[in-house]
């Protein structure tokens, strides 16, 4: 008889996948004394977003959420996931700062470390593994599972054994948007047991429906580990329920052994916290979408891609975009589609559609992948796309993080100039999100409201001439700005970034938080120089001189947060 243990997504990856990772750790903590008696194998609890939006949205310390949550759980492991080279941020940082916040982040708590590479590329996931073998944590390698002409059984076999050679204790199958099938599930689970001596994991969401029957071949194939998320918190881009996982096993070979009593009280919990947050959770990320069987949008995305297009003024383009993602996805060499490369492609996507012209304005992120600073993409790339993109300028073909100078130190002196550190692990934050870190660190950083279920739907009537419009087409609500035609002089209200059809305005095109100015009051630009980098759906974007002239204006400053359609400067 083969017992199946479960993985516990509800502190990460299910309130990630179905509510934008906005779960507060005080509501983790009154339920996580019952979540400890259940005899999950771990709590999958920190790491992936809840890192940036703790900083960014919620106020909150992640690393202080991940020492509370183990001073109360202290019989099951907690688990994190790691991007790899990536660490919990959009980008590979130095070879001495991926050591530091392994290390630290053993040290707060964490047992299970789930380490990926986006790309599949083992050369960005070495360091992560050496270092968390170093802490005698249990080290899980992932498969980042996706469907294209490059991806087969024979290569992910392959991957999986050259993880092993490498020490690590069991291998991920990771299914972010649902994509695996049953039949496919089955020869995939078999032939990874059959081919390595790892103990074998299989985490899908929900999107496409197939999951449950896909999870159920994955027993009979002889699946060691199942990821769960407890019912209140499933389905959808989430995970399977646990409870009917649980149910469907018992009396099986494959039987869990949890107890459903005990599991109904967590249920009861969660479903008063599901409440809580309705207002934030998209009737889009929750229900079934098969179409993610043609688009491969991830579980983990959806929700966020939903969120950035409505805060894009631009939901009403949401079918064009998930068109245009398995395009450039195709053009970039079937790169699988989870943090951060589900961001490149997706924002690229989104670019794509909304200025009219497939690669006519492209993010900082894509010219780095596109020369290999990302690491090896699993196809060739369309090579008219990438002349397009980088014209003549050099690929890389070493791993990417070689090219890194050591940054903990400098990191660290920066860090302490700035007055924001009170703790060895503060520096480790600021050297993921500088930006975000400085004013969290500093305490400038408000906690996102949320609103109470009565009021989630409800809307608050603007003061005087409204300009901004919730119109009903067909039951589906969109968001629409009002602006006058013409030119017009603004005299904008102090701290205000003024918004309308500016004679000589840089524009935002989307909502984001600028990153750099490149030009000061005065200066001489050219049409077409960079004049601000933007960084906008977690990914950086130039904004561009509008024409030949002198910066009369600027209105914003480094670390504000803009809208779509925002003035930024005037140059005249």
């Amino acid at each position: 008889m083969k017992k199946i243990r479960i993985i516990e997504t509800a502190f990460r990856d299910a309130h990630q996948s179905l509510m934008a990772t906005r779960m507060r750790t005080r509501d983790m903590l009154p339920i996580a004394e019952e979540m400890d008696k259940v005899g999950y194998f771990s709590l999958e609890s920190w790491g992936g977003a809840t890192f940036d939006t703790c900083i960014r949205y919620l106020n909150e310390d992640p690393w202080e959420r991940l020492r509370q949550l183990k001073d109360i759980v202290t019989k099951t492991p907690l688990q994190m996931l790691l991007r790899g080279q990536n660490l919990v941020g959009y980008k590979h940082y130095p070879d001495d700062i991926v050591r530091k916040f392994v290390e630290k982040s053993y040290e707060n708590g964490i047992d299970v470390f789930r380490i990926f590479d986006a790309l599949n590329d083992i050369r960005n996931m070495e360091m992560a593994i050496k270092v968390a073998k170093e802490q005698d944590a249990h080290v899980q390698v992932t498969i980042s599972y996706t469907v294209s002409p490059y991806h087969t059984l024979e290569t992910f076999v392959e991957f999986a054994q050259n993880l092993e050679e490498l020490g690590c204790d069991s291998v991920a199958v990771k299914d972010m948007a649902g994509l695996i099938s049953p039949y496919d599930t089955y020869d995939l689970i078999k032939a990874l047991k059959e081919e390595t001596n790892l103990m074998v994991n299989l985490h899908c969401h929900c999107t496409s429906g197939m999951t449950p029957m896909s999870y159920y071949t994955a027993c009979e194939a002889g699946v060691d580990l199942l990821d769960t998320a407890i019912s209140p918190l499933s389905w959808g881009a989430s995970q399977p329920p646990t409870e009917s996982m649980v149910a469907a096993l018992q009396n099986t070979p494959y039987d869990t052994g949890l107890d459903l009593k005990l599991l109904k009280e967590i249920k009861e919990y969660f479903e008063e916290i599901r409440k809580k947050y309705s207002s934030l959770i998209d009737p889009i990320s929750e229900k079934i979408d098969t179409d993610v069987l043609i688009y491969q949008i991830p579980g983990g995305m959806l929700s966020n891609f939903v969120s950035q297009l409505k805060n894009q003024n631009a939901l009403d383009r949401y079918e064009d975009v998930l068109k245009e993602v398995p395009r450039v996805r195709k053009d970039l060499g079937y790169p699988p589609l989870v943090t951060p490369t589900s961001q490149i492609v997706g924002i690229q996507a989104v670019m794509n559609v909304l200025n009219g012209e497939r690669y006519g304005n492209v993010t900082k992120e894509v010219k780095d992948y596109i020369k290999g600073f990302y690491g090896r993409p699993p196809a060739p790339i369309n090579e008219e796309v990438a002349y397009k993109i980088i014209g003549d300028e050099e690929r890389i073909t070493v791993r990417p993080a070689d090219l890194l100078e050591p940054q903990l130190e400098k990191c660290r002196r920066e860090a302490e100039e700035k007055g924001i550190v009170k703790k060895e692990e503060d520096v480790l934050t600021y050297a993921l999100y500088p930006q975000v870190a400085v004013k969290f660190l500093r305490g400038e950083i408000e906690e996102e409201e949320l609103k109470p279920p009565e009021e989630a739907s409800s809307r608050e009537e603007p003061a005087g001439l409204p300009t901004e419009y919730a119109v009903d087409v067909d039951g589906e609500v969109f968001d629409v700005k009002i602006t006058p035609v013409g030119y017009m002089e603004i005299e904008p209200t102090p701290g205000k970034v003024p918004r309308g059809n500016v004679e000589g305005a840089v524009n935002t095109t989307m909502q984001g938080m600028i990153l750099k100015l490149k030009v000061n009051r005065g200066d001489q630009v050219n049409e077409g120089d960079v004049v601000a980098v933007l960084e906008a759906m977690k990914m950086e974007n130039d904004v561009y001189a509008s024409q030949s002239g002198t910066v009369e204006q600027i209105y914003v400053d480094e670390g504000d947060t803009v809208d779509a359609g925002d003035v930024l400067m005037v140059i005249k």
